[in-house]
């Protein structure tokens, strides 16, 4: 399998590395998480004027129906520089939107695409690994035009700053995913470690909006392109956190010589990197696999993806952090950013165990 990037997706890349590289600067980031505010909405309206949201939007909406594979793109670049923004969770709704809303859902998307609103998922439930058919219920109403939604879902990014929030739940019928708003929702906030907001979402017939239909294949996207989203993400994360690794260990010295030249720093940091070309390697054949529809190899993909996201990039973290001595747990340097985005990463994919015990069910 070939995994260059072809011409539009290499543009996409450099176009994408550019802005978040200049406008997430740490400097940048610094002074927003002395603000105290859920997002930068000075660098989403940057992000959303680049056309870094809308190549994914359908063709119909002014996107540029472009699919999976450029969606990670974005989001590793994004997760090297760690760029507070609800770009993640507001690509994989837009998708699934895009493919399966209807045509009114489908034009509310033009907003998102503008940086004017945000979207965002909720997949996760207590005690529930990700993506698993979910114990959240949904309802016909009263009237029979609508539904109503009961159940609980946990860690859900951006909820009280989201239009709409996508929520998957079961019917008699089938597994559907619905358009709830977070006002009709209660929402209890729940601390990250990346210092993000999250929340807890309760639902006790709450008013939802179905997406597409209950055969359970939005679902099933949402699903794929949130594991896609997820570790994407964590390759971007653990590629920036080697970038700033190798640059401290090239340029501080010990004993008169370069931390670099120290065979046992150099063997550490050989480590991380193959830590994450094994990430990127499952990541972006698990993205192409989504595209081209093979859902039951994507899976097995995106498993080895999340795995390798719990485990070896992990470890390659606290690497990273050993590699840096005691700057490396100074919270006015970057790097404290990268361990906590990807311990966060970790997390949302349900830890090592959780991830062994899918890829053991799926071989």
């Amino acid at each position: 399998m070939d995994f260059t990037l072809d011409e539009t997706q290499a543009e996409l890349k450099e176009l994408a590395a550019g802005v978040f590289g200049r406008e997430a600067t740490p400097e940048r980031l610094a002074d927003h998480e002395k603000s105290g505010r859920p997002y930068d909405a000075a660098l989403w309206k940057a992000v959303a004027q680049a056309g870094l949201i809308g190549v994914c939007l359908p063709e119909d909406v002014g996107g540029a129906g472009l699919g999976a594979v450029e969606m990670a793109v974005i989001l590793r670049e994004a997760g090297a520089r760690v760029t507070p923004v609800p770009i993640q969770d507001g690509l994989v709704a837009a998708m699934v939107i895009g493919r399966y809303g209807s045509a009114a859902q489908r034009a509310s998307l033009t907003r998102l695409a503008e940086g004017e609103t945000v979207l965002s998922v909720a997949l996760l439930e207590p005690g529930r690994d990700l993506g698993t058919t979910p114990t959240t219920t949904a309802r016909r109403s009263g009237d029979g035009d609508g539904w109503l939604l009961s159940g609980r879902k946990t860690m859900v990014s951006y909820a009280a700053e989201s239009e709409a929030i996508l929520v998957p739940a079961r019917t008699e019928q089938g597994t559907g995913v619905f358009l709830v708003s977070p006002e009709a929702a209660s929402v209890h906030a729940v601390p990250a470690s990346t210092g993000e907001p999250a929340a807890a979402l309760g639902l006790d017939d709450t008013p939802g909006e179905l997406v597409g239909d209950l055969d359970g294949a939005a679902f099933g996207t949402l699903r794929l392109l949130s594991l896609v989203a997820i570790t994407a993400g964590a390759s971007g994360v653990l590629a920036g956190a080697l970038r700033l690794t190798t640059e401290y260990i090239r340029t501080r010295r010990q004993f008169d010589r370069a931390l670099a030249e120290f065979q046992a720093v150099t063997v550490q940091i050989a480590d991380v990197y193959i830590a994450g070309r094994a990430l990127d390697v499952a990541v972006w054949s698990g993205a192409w696999r989504v595209d081209e529809g093979l859902d039951e190899e994507a899976e097995l993909d995106l498993a080895v993806a999340a795995h390798t996201a719990t485990d070896a990039a992990l470890v390659a973290l606290y690497t990273c952090q050993h590699l840096h001595g005691g700057i490396g747990l100074d919270v006015t340097y970057p790097l404290h950013r990268y361990f906590a985005w990807g311990k966060h990463r970790a997390h949302l994919l349900g830890g090592v165990e959780a991830r062994l015990d899918t890829i053991g069910a799926l071989v």
